[in-house]
């Protein structure tokens, strides 16, 4: 909307805010109407951000649809706020007629409650109307008031929050109107979508029936059974949900198992114990997944799952038809392409990126001796974060987001913290996270003298060396050129100095390169990773230490030959 200190309205705004609301009433299901009652505040009425908290049959309200930030809307999305949060927030701060606004310097006290919510921050207002990037302002929506009834408003069905007016200032009397009008009109859209998105469902059961009374068994089994890829019939509710009632050859032969195997089992049984999740995620009506199934042999076949509903006559939807479709080959590609990007083509180790991935996904960033409650977030690169409040999600300085205070104490409480064994102290058994920097000796001598294919052949063998000479579980990487990295979790200081003797005894032997054979020689820096640390400033301590020990024996003594 146009600032407040203009007399009029623009015809153009209150057309586009006419279109909105037509938008609202016309839209195909409730999910589309809510998300275009988000977009209409955006759109519209001149905010930048605005969130539809919608009350479930339990009371509690859960974020149906976001509009103007897709970090916000990946983040907070499907999230439940309880309605005794809900009640406090609408029964404090200021009433703007049916809008409740909360200011900055009250709002605080919410930081912590359940409801879902993002962080902003911004200096405090240079004036007296300008807004605060922690104000908060709430546009209620009630159900239509039934005819002879007593209160102006039905009940509760939703609550608008809206963040960031364009203009940079708190909505003067007709921004205030608008916005109330809005969240009356949006109120009346999605009871309307709720009525017709059951009237559809009702009129889907009842021309399902009236297919299943035209069509023959015969036709049926015929598609089913001939389908050239698999398909499924299992039931849907009650104690055996899940369970399959009926397969055809297509998916038979996939699983490798036979149709009378099959019946003894469900989805559930059948599906990788990582891909559980995302099975549960699916929605019974024409939900989707992407997931493995287990076959005889014990091996498992990346499949696409389609379901749709069998209707009963009688008593609604029953059965589940899951339509199952091989994606073994697509899958594969994609984890061919995501190994490429994250690891070296010539040794096939973790590569630079992939190493500070996993070495960053460790630490935490904050020292680790402090409480979560009285330390500063900070970013991953060590700097404090900004840890503002709005909504319920805090954006970081590196643009990342993380959940409001209560989820981020909450993350930090589970996360074990990463402590190095005391410098300078005996070997007292305390273990943590080492990090060995590698550096070839007499490498480019190699390239020099036998060329390039004959290096490439040390780096490969010197990799395959280190990766044999470490335990399960540890990270063998290729930083770069002729330098690797090592990390080698729960190790003490003897442990890692053993270590790294160990490896270097095994990268002196001879190596066969181009028919001849020839040695390279390696310096070890042993670093040690601790919370509040960053990925490159723990790979800097161990190549500082590294290059100590190079200087530290004579140059004749670094390789073997």
């Amino acid at each position: 909307m146009e600032a407040e200190s203009e007399p009029y309205v623009r015809l153009a705004s209150l057309r586009q805010l006419h279109q909105v609301m037509a938008d609202m009433n016309t839209a195909r299901s409730l999910a589309d109407t809510l998300q275009t009652v988000a977009n209409g505040v955006v759109t519209a009425l001149g905010y930048e951000l605005a969130c539809v908290n919608l009350v479930r049959p339990d009371g509690d309200l859960v974020v149906a649809a976001l509009s103007g930030d897709p970090a916000a809307e990946a983040l907070i999305t499907g999230r439940v706020g309880s309605r005794d949060s809900w009640e406090r927030r609408l029964s404090m701060g200021e009433t703007w007629g049916d809008l409740v606004f909360i200011p900055h310097t009250e709002g605080w006290v919410l930081d912590d409650d359940d409801v879902p919510q993002w962080y902003t921050d911004g200096p405090a207002p240079r004036f007296e109307d300008e807004w605060h990037p922690s104000d908060r302002l709430f546009a209620p929506m009630y159900t239509p008031a039934a005819p002879g009834g007593n209160g102006a408003c039905g009940e509760l069905i939703g609550v608008l929050s809206v963040d960031r007016p364009r203009n940079g200032r708190r909505p003067g009397a007709w921004g205030r109107e608008a916005l109330q009008m809005y969240a009356f009109q949006a109120a009346i859209a999605i009871s309307n979508a709720r009525l017709r998105s059951n009237m559809q469902r009702a009129l889907v059961r009842l021309e399902r029936e009236q297919q299943a009374l035209r069509a023959s068994e015969e036709s049926f089994r015929q598609a089913f059974e001939y389908a050239p890829s698999g398909m499924a019939i299992a039931e849907m509710g009650g104690d055996q949900h899940g369970r399959i009632l009926r397969t055809n050859d297509a998916l038979c032969r996939l699983l490798g198992r036979p149709a009378s195997a099959l019946r003894r089992y469900s989805f559930s049984d059948l599906v990788h114990p990582e891909d559980i999740g995302t099975l549960l995620r699916t929605s019974a009506e024409g939900g989707r997944a992407e997931l493995r199934l287990g076959r005889r042999d014990g091996t498992y076949v990346w499949v696409s799952l389609r379901n749709s509903v069998v209707a009963d006559a009688a008593d609604g939807p029953r059965f589940l038809l899951t339509h199952v479709e091989d994606i073994e080959d697509r899958k594969r590609r994609e984890l061919q392409l995501a190994h490429r990007a994250s690891h070296d083509s010539l040794t096939g180790l973790p590569n630079s990126a992939e190493l500070r991935s996993r070495l960053s996904s460790r630490l935490c960033a904050r020292p680790q001796s402090a409480h979560p409650a009285a330390v500063d977030a900070m970013d991953a690169q060590g700097h404090p974060a900004f840890d503002t409040h709005d909504h319920g999600f805090d954006f970081r300085s590196d643009g990342a987001e993380r959940f409001g205070s209560a989820e981020r104490f909450d993350a930090y409480d589970h996360h074990v913290h990463t402590v190095a064994p005391e410098d300078g102290v005996r070997d007292d058994g305390a273990k943590g996270l080492a990090v060995l920097f590698c550096d070839l000796d007499g490498f480019k001598s190699i390239n020099d003298r036998f060329g390039h294919n004959a290096g490439d052949a040390v780096l490969i063998e010197v990799a395959r060396r280190l990766s044999r000479g470490v335990r399960d579980g540890d990270t063998v990487a290729r930083l770069g050129g002729d330098e690797f990295v090592i990390l080698a979790d729960g190790l003490g200081r003897a442990d890692a100095q053993d270590l790294a003797v160990r490896l270097r005894n095994e990268i002196i032997q001879p190596i066969r390169a181009e028919g001849r054979a020839v040695r390279v020689g390696a310096s070890f820096g042993i670093g040690w990773a601790h919370c509040g640390m960053t990925a490159d400033e723990v790979l800097k301590s161990a190549d500082e230490r590294m290059y100590v020990e190079k200087r530290s024996r004579p140059k004749q003594h670094r390789r073997a030959g």
